[in-house]
């Protein structure tokens, strides 16, 4: 299906690739209805640093994932929804995991029920690379066994399997994307990269050492931009439904290779780092390797990463060393 013209929804909108997909979405010309968590603030996440010609042309709407009248209504009138309201940091689901299958789960049965009773023509459900665990082998294709070594990456394979049934069940029009470690401007510092961005930028004022976990888990990193290009390519392709699709770059580099290329940029190669062990995931938690196969992408939706990994983190550290402040550097954030 052509998305141009079409009215959309995205489900957490105001996280960090939802607010770039909003962004890529508008330039494509589509009516975007956002869907950001409900606060008595009136906060909308990260839509608020969206340009404010893009804010004029979306209809932001805000509620509980949880909730199926609310998600039923945000549905309603939709031809396509991108479904990416989750709960993410895997720390924090050492601590909340019953919160994890409340919003992951129960979330995504209720983003299916109501794009089944709405009729929508196609819902991208997002994954992620978590759910296979640290690789058996590499790359990783679709075909890997699914692993859940948190419960964060357990309540993600649940929210999987509900989407797989969705489609077996009752011929809903889903497709599933699996991102892989995605990264880019505004980004929180509960992600890797912003963290030793924002440490190392901070280090010229406080001169703390930068603290982190282990360095030796790779990953797959891929820009945010590329990555929304690969929701909206999932959502156009109808031979994308019923599939699970990985979206990464193909290459891998170490959590150390990435931080001394990361001082390279910033032109402080010497910042000292130490080790800070609450930044340990659990020994049979941790996933030690993650570097995804592509081909399904590029064969069936002609996707491939148009950003380089140097160039991604330049224009994340540009985005980070402008809202520095917004970084609670000193304190480790789950």
């Amino acid at each position: 299906m052509d998305l141009t013209n079409q009215t959309v929804l995205v489900t957490g909108a105001g996280g960090f690739i939802g607010s770039h997909l909003v962004e890529a979405l508008v330039a494509k010309g589509c009516r975007v209805r956002a869907m950001t968590k409900y606060n008595s603030r009136n906060d909308w996440g990260n839509l608020e640093q969206l340009p404010p010609d893009v804010q004029q042309q979306i209809e932001i709407i805000s509620g509980d994932i949880a909730d199926p009248f609310f998600v039923r209504k945000a549905v309603s009138g939709c031809q396509a929804v991108f479904h990416l309201a989750a709960l993410i940091g895997i720390p924090y689901s050492y601590i909340a995991p019953q919160h994890y299958v409340q919003v992951n789960v129960q979330g995504t049965l209720n983003v299916l029920e109501a794009c089944r009773a709405e009729g929508v023509q196609k819902l991208v459900h997002t994954s992620t690379s978590e759910t296979y665990g640290t690789a058996r082998y590499t790359p990783i294709d679709e075909a890997h066994p699914m692993q859940g070594q948190s419960p964060y990456s357990a309540s993600k394979i649940g929210a999987d399997k509900m989407a797989e049934s969705y489609y077996l069940s009752f011929d809903l029009p889903v497709a599933t994307i699996r991102p892989f470690n995605t990264f880019g401007p505004r980004q929180s510092a509960r992600a890797i990269i912003p963290t030793i961005i924002s440490q190392a930028l901070n280090y010229r004022n406080t001169r703390e050492p930068i603290r982190l976990g282990s360095l030796s888990p790779v990953r797959d990193f891929t820009f945010v931009k590329d990555t929304a290009q690969g929701f909206i390519r999932v959502a156009e392709c109808d031979n994308s439904v019923g599939e699970v699709i990985n979206v990464g770059s193909g290459q891998a580099q170490t959590i150390g290779d990435t931080l001394n290329l990361i001082l390279e940029i910033i032109g402080q190669p010497d910042i000292p780092v130490v080790t800070d062990e609450q930044r340990i995931r659990p020994e049979k938690s941790e996933v030690g390797l993650l570097l995804a196969n592509t081909e399904k992408a590029r064969s069936l939706m002609d996707w491939q990463p148009q950003y380089t990994f140097k160039d991604g983190l330049a224009q994340t550290v540009e985005s980070i060393e402008r809202t520095l402040g917004q970084y609670k550097t000193g304190i480790y954030n789950v």
